[in-house]
């Protein structure tokens, strides 16, 4: 009876999610440009930080992912965060570092995360996120074949190389969760940054990431639990980012589960409790459009290792599945 009333309550929801996914898709877009992750349900703090110690516990999480590998210059990805509950006074704190490479060009940023939580019911938790950051942009323009015939001559900001370049930027989020749904909503940076002068040839400009996050957890029996989740994200200047998954845990140990990416890429994804501590997961994507029909384009791939530390005397009874 229990099962049927949280199944019920679950549905109940699903008419807001839907609402909040047709509000993203009337949003106008032009261009993406966070880095872009499969094991996102494994990386949340990354992309909003109220997510910031809801494990409970010291967590931290390394993900290492490389793009349609065998494409010279392909987006490289690796992150590393940290995050904890502080005290007794539902107060989260996180530090994450972000690398993401494409081409000749290097973002990294450093974010300082906060989060603060009020109990909403016996397993409701509503969490409140900050997210400060700052941002390093490194292009090498000497690697590039630049165009000379220009009548102009050259872009002249594109003759001497950019290092380190810093900008800061703020970003906030909120998450809600219970011991089996959870749904977020972020913009993990607020600040539209221009890299370059309005009268040069060339622009880029930092755009905002809308990001929802959304997942349930089912007890199919007692030794196999069934978890659906969504990502959906959306940017001034791109088509609009659904990513759906299906993941399932057997024995609390071993998970297995595929994704889709709207218009873009199929995903496998496997993962394993090493211990109530230790989790390992890989992802491959394969993409459908005409970039992964090309023969010298081998998918993409994905590793993360996550780590909690909790002590003995922890009430945690099994591994957490988000």
């Amino acid at each position: 009876m229990r099962y049927s009333i949280k199944n019920r309550l679950f549905f109940r929801q699903l008419p807001i999610l839907c609402l909040l996914i047709l509000l993203f898709m009337e949003t106008e877009v032009i261009a993406q440009q966070d880095a872009q992750y499969t094991q996102y349900m494994y990386n949340t703090v990354s992309v909003n930080p109220a997510y910031t110690g809801s494990r409970g516990h010291l967590s931290i999480a390394a993900l290492h992912r490389s793009q349609w590998a065998g494409v010279d210059g392909a987006p490289i990805t690796q992150t590393l965060n940290v995050h904890s509950p502080i005290g007794y006074r539902g107060v989260g704190l996180g530090l994450s570092i972000v690398n993401d490479k494409i081409g000749p060009t290097s973002e990294t940023y450093f974010d300082g995360d906060f989060s603060y939580t009020i109990h909403t019911s016996r397993e409701g938790r509503l969490s409140f996120g900050l997210k400060a950051s700052a941002h390093l942009l490194d292009i090498r323009f000497s690697e590039l074949n630049q165009d000379n015939t220009n009548p102009g001559g050259p872009d002249p900001t594109l003759q001497h190389d950019i290092d380190n370049k810093f900008s800061p930027n703020i970003g906030a989020g909120v998450y809600y969760r219970t011991d089996k749904f959870y749904a977020g909503l972020s913009v993990p940076r607020f600040l539209q940054t221009t890299h370059f002068d309005g009268a040069s040839l060339s622009t880029a400009q930092e755009q905002m990431n809308f990001y929802l996050i959304t997942g349930y957890v089912f007890d199919m029996n007692a030794n196999v639990k069934f978890k659906p989740t969504l990502l959906t994200k959306a940017v001034i200047g791109a088509p609009l980012q659904v990513d759906v998954s299906a993941n399932f845990m057997f024995n609390d140990k071993f998970i297995l589960g595929a994704g889709y990416r709207w218009d873009a890429a199929v995903s496998a994804m496997a993962a394993f409790h090493l211990n109530n501590k230790m989790l390992v997961g890989i992802a491959y994507d394969r993409e459908t459009t005409k970039l992964g029909r090309a023969i010298f384009n081998q998918g993409s791939f994905e590793i993360i290792v996550r780590y909690d530390f909790f002590s003995r005397v922890s009430n945690l009874k099994s591994p957490r599945f988000f």
